[in-house]
């Protein structure tokens, strides 16, 4: 049965209807982790919602039911017909014929085995915790701590040690002037310089350098080879380096070219950021949305990769409690908020797993050949493209794949990655600009390095592949590849 809405309970329907949408959608941008963390609150704080243990309650394949598509009990739209009878709410949960558990005021209870199961898991999921690494400051201070120093050089090195950033490489970015009290004389400025000295003795080499030229002298070892060629580049040719101007550096200093050559590859041995490998790193995990699956005849099929989703219903004692005319007014209330509350969060839930897959099969479809030859035959796709498809709002399908990654034969790959822009051809045809850039890098690798291409030179070359891109198109990719300028990369050995 179903109510009849007045004018007024309509618009009272509306504002509840609002933040409902909002939470379906809220929950279509939720990746599966942060999903499964979401569900986890929502039983702590729902007594109406439960989850199933194990699968032995589930049908053991869709062939049990008439139609697996179609909703169970616990999906259907709940309806509620409030006459003031307790008898009449929720008629059609009466007629279930679901076991009820013995125990109403807790959750199904789990066998001794699956405890002693998931104790097990927990156990293994703490031992298994990686320690925390030592740190730059606790590496630099223990070595601090097996050299015989005076206490107040000791201090000095320690308060040194403590200005020391690993994610900038461990660079001594302060002034010594600035550690001193301010009324500290010449003596204590010297005693903070010898401690500086110190501190750039221990391991990492480079330590605690204040600039790039001092982190690599200080490197510098007499029976390096190319010793005095790379004190005299490292003092006074950074630049030049930087900037490949080796005649330059040829005429100022004597040596040829071959042999600048020589001592520039013994110079990129050197570590110009020795505290970075002390700086933490975090490295999210990545945990697959959706994964696919190919068919003999190699048609791609996008499936939910949701099995550590729990599998949500609605709790039978609360459904028979409400249904047996003897709850109070109260009591009558606070299920029908919880039970709509959980109905809301299993149809978003489902909603969810409706709109990824169908999203995601409509991108896979689409980028067919990116998936077979690899990311020089991907296409420019645009999300509009995949809402006219699909037949949802942009913002949707922005939703829908916002964090969330697709497990392939080439990888697990963000679903936004397959989203390209494009240029047109000279032939019409749209180019990805992701192709744009496999080619111009192949373009740089093959040119000759005597006379690279200049930016304009490259454009001539793309020409000739029939991909027709400014000149400003190409400087801003190539900088963002990392590709230097055609005079970085001019090999001098070669006339």
């Amino acid at each position: 049965m179903r109510l009849s809405f007045g004018l007024e309970q309509r618009q009272v329907q509306k504002q509840i209807m609002a933040p409902r949408m909002i939470q379906s959608m809220e929950i279509l941008q939720l990746p599966v982790l942060a999903l499964q963390e979401r569900i986890e609150q929502e039983l702590s704080e729902n007594p109406v919602l439960e989850m199933l243990e194990s699968d032995e309650n589930a049908p053991s394949d869709d062939s049990e039911r008439e139609n697996p598509d179609a909703p169970t009990e616990s999906e259907k739209e709940l309806v509620v017909e409030d006459k003031g009878d307790n008898a009449d709410d929720f008629e059609r949960l009466v007629d279930l014929d679901r076991e009820v558990p013995e125990y109403f005021d807790e959750r199904t209870r789990s066998s001794a085995n699956r405890i002693a199961e998931e104790s097990d898991r927990k156990h293994d999921a703490i031992a298994n915790i990686a320690e925390r690494p030592e740190s730059l400051h606790d590496y630099l201070n223990h070595q601090l701590g097996e050299l015989d120093l005076t206490p107040d050089i000791q201090r000095l090195a320690e308060r040194i040690v403590s200005t020391l950033d690993p994610r900038d490489g461990g660079y001594f970015r302060s002034s010594l002037r600035d550690l001193l009290p301010p009324s500290a004389g010449p003596e204590q400025l010297e005693l903070a310089e010898l401690a500086l000295q110190i501190v750039q003795q221990l391991d990492p080499p480079g330590i605690a350098a204040r600039d790039l030229r001092e982190c690599l002298l200080v490197q510098l070892r007499s029976d390096m080879p190319f010793y005095e060629e790379l004190r005299t580049l490292i003092s006074s040719h950074l630049e030049d380096l930087r900037d490949n101007r080796l005649p330059a550096v040829q005429k100022a200093t004597g040596f040829s070219i071959e042999r600048i050559q020589d001592a520039w590859g013994q110079l990129r041995k050197l570590n110009p950021k020795p505290g970075s490998a002390f700086a933490d790193t975090f490295v999210p995990t990545v945990t697959p949305d959706v994964r696919l699956e190919q068919d003999e005849n190699g048609n791609y099929k996008v499936v939910m990769d949701d099995d550590r989703t729990p599998q949500l219903y609605i709790s039978e004692y609360y459904r028979q409690r409400l249904a047996s005319g003897t709850a109070t007014a109260d009591e009558r209330e606070f299920i029908k908020r919880k039970i709509n509350a959980a109905q809301w969060l299993i149809e978003s839930i489902n909603q969810r797993r409706s709109t990824l897959t169908k999203v995601a099969q409509a991108i896979v479809d689409y980028q067919h050949r990116f998936l077979e030859e690899g990311p020089e035959a991907i296409e420019p796709l645009k999300m509009q493209q995949i809402a006219d498809q699909v037949g949802v709002h942009v913002t949707t399908v922005s939703r829908a794949v916002d964090d969330k990654w697709i497990q392939t034969a080439r990888g697990i790959l963000p679903l936004r990655r397959f989203f390209v822009g494009g240029t047109q051809s000279d032939d019409g045809e749209e180019v990805a600009w992701d192709a744009i850039r496999i080619k111009l890098q192949e373009v740089v690798d093959n040119e000759d390095k005597s006379a690279p291409f200049s930016d304009d030179h490259l454009v001539d070359e793309l020409k000739k592949h029939g991909l027709k891109v400014a000149r400003r198109t190409i400087t801003k990719y190539r900088q963002k590849m990392g590709i230097p300028s055609s005079r970085q990369r001019r090999d001098w050995t070669k006339k």
